[in-house]
């Protein structure tokens, strides 16, 4: 008699966790196949870290096939679902189709960079979701600085050391703050000319820093932003996003070549393509995690609205601590639909929340208890070595280095602008040259290049960044399908309220 088949589609905190323990539980009973464009699992939290230069990048990816026994890796990013067939097609990293049947299929897919209809946002902002954006930022942000450096024209050096941070929540405070130190570090060691200084803008139109979070806790942030040299400005946001700068709503024009957008996220649009019922895209399950009507088809993390059973008539907010329970929950779950234990409802206790500001700096409220200064920054650090599933040592020991060391500010050119467009539903994969215009990416179609992006009509008047920004001399080819795809174009576009 054949094993059931089980088909996990996305390794982030829920896909992995569920198959985290599902290897553990199914002893070899079924088989645990996960579906993932990366063969590793992303910590999201260190991110900002890697973009600041503190944490190496392999230190916040931990490998799949290294860390889960019994479950069989699939390179790919899911397409189109049939439910009745009971079948996953997917695009293999190289172009190749495939499709793997289910018996029980888990739809953990994550979520991607909101957008909103803001001009100029889509072609000039860079989010930060993946790991080809933290290298980005983390190389365009060193040669801003070393560009800034070598000129004499004040407004120029100006322009590359103001950088734009929009959204407030904790990964645009945990970037504006980590940014501040990293470029102050690089100015120390090789002077502004003019002696200006590197100018972080954190913008938000919510009346405070962290609005999610407690009081007490965000002003404990805005406190350490403000000191630090942070420019913060609540109750504001882009109103234009151009080459030279953005257009901010209070009127005022910033010069500026990095707009990094932190507004938050938006489930992968993967989710609206099955044609179920949705709760603002994402896919409504029951307390069990399971699809209403499709006994079969659990869902959790991002993609999944679950309903919180600790404040009736709402869902569980998309954060990564409500996503590593809920899949442990499903894991669970699916176990029980085999009729190995009973099932169970997903139900959770805030146990706290910790957000990074670099240095010896943190904000955390661990068990309700607030702290700031040094403790807040143990205790920040100890909570991700054990929430971390891998590279624990490697992290302690990036942390060591980074306490006794000068950082290192160098580019390494690996990853381009055009590789990580903002306008993408798929941030942890960077677009790579050669991949057919036409080439489906889960559920998008990516035939026609945007305009004013790579791989459409040439943008006009941008800025000249570096290298990697700058036009092709005229004796050489300009962006194309053969040399820098376009991002895939989303279909999930704003709806009522976004704004």
């Amino acid at each position: 008699m054949s094993r059931p088949r089980i088909v996990i589609v996305g390794a982030g905190f829920a896909g992995y966790r569920t198959a985290q323990t599902l290897s553990r539980t199914a002893r070899g009973r079924a088989e645990i196949v996960l579906l993932n464009p990366t063969d590793y699992f992303l910590y999201l939290p260190l991110l900002p870290q890697v973009a600041a230069g503190v944490l190496e990048p392999r230190r916040v990816t931990v490998s799949l096939s290294g860390t889960l026994p019994h479950v069989r890796l699939v390179l790919g990013e899911a397409g189109r679902i049939d439910l009745d067939a009971r079948q996953v097609h997917y695009t293999g990293p190289e172009g190749e189709g495939g499709t793997l049947s289910y018996d029980r299929l888990v739809l953990a897919a994550g979520s991607v960079n909101k957008l909103l209809p803001i001009p100029g946002v889509a072609e000039h902002a860079h989010g930060f979701r993946g790991l080809p954006e933290a290298l980005y930022l983390r190389d365009h942000v060193t040669r801003q600085v070393e560009l800034a450096a070598a000129t004499d024209d004040p407004k120029r050096c100006s322009s590359r050391c103001t950088f734009v941070v929009v959204g407030a929540g904790y990964t645009g405070t945990e970037v504006a703050a980590h940014g501040q130190l990293f470029t102050d570090a690089q100015v120390a060691k090789q002077p502004l000319r003019t002696g200006m200084r590197p100018r972080w803008i954190l913008l938000d139109i919510a009346d405070r820093v962290l609005p999610e979070l407690d009081e007490r806790l965000s002003r404990t942030a805005d406190t350490v932003l403000r000191e630090r040299g942070v420019d913060v400005r609540m109750g504001t946001s882009v109103k234009e996003a151009t080459p030279d700068g953005v257009l901010l709503t209070d009127g005022e024009f910033v010069e500026t070549r990095t707009l990094v957008w932190c507004v938050g996220v938006r489930p992968d649009p993967l989710a609206e393509s099955l044609g179920l019922p949705l709760e603002r895209g994402r896919l409504l399950v029951d307390p069990h995690l399971q699809v209403p009507g499709r006994p079969e088809v659990f869902a959790c993390g991002d993609a999944a609205a679950v309903p919180d059973l600790e404040k009736p008539g709402s869902y569980t907010p998309m954060t990564a601590q409500h996503a590593w329970r809920q899949g442990k929950v499903c894991a669970h779950n699916i176990a029980a639909s085999f009729g190995d234990g009973e099932r169970r409802a997903y139900r959770h206790k805030d146990l706290g929340f910790v957000v990074d500001l670099g240095g010896v700096k943190a904000a955390a409220n661990p068990l309700g208890v607030n702290l700031s200064g040094v403790a807040a920054g143990a205790v920040t650090r100890g909570y991700h070595l054990a929430a971390m599933p891998g590279n624990r040592v490697r992290v302690a020991a990036d942390w060591l280095l980074d306490a006794v060391l000068p950082r290192q500010a160098v580019q390494l050119g690996l990853v381009r602008s055009w590789s990580v467009p903002l306008d993408t539903a798929s941030p942890e994969v960077a677009r790579v040259p050669g991949r057919p215009e036409g080439e489906p990416a889960k559920t998008r179609p990516g035939g026609e290049p945007a305009q004013n992006q790579p791989g459409g009509e040439p943008a006009k008047n941008q800025p000249t960044a570096g290298a990697s920004d700058v036009a092709p001399p005229p004796d050489q080819p300009g962006p194309g399908p053969d040399v820098a795809p376009g991002p895939v174009r989303r279909t999930d576009r704003f709806t009522e309220g976004d704004a």
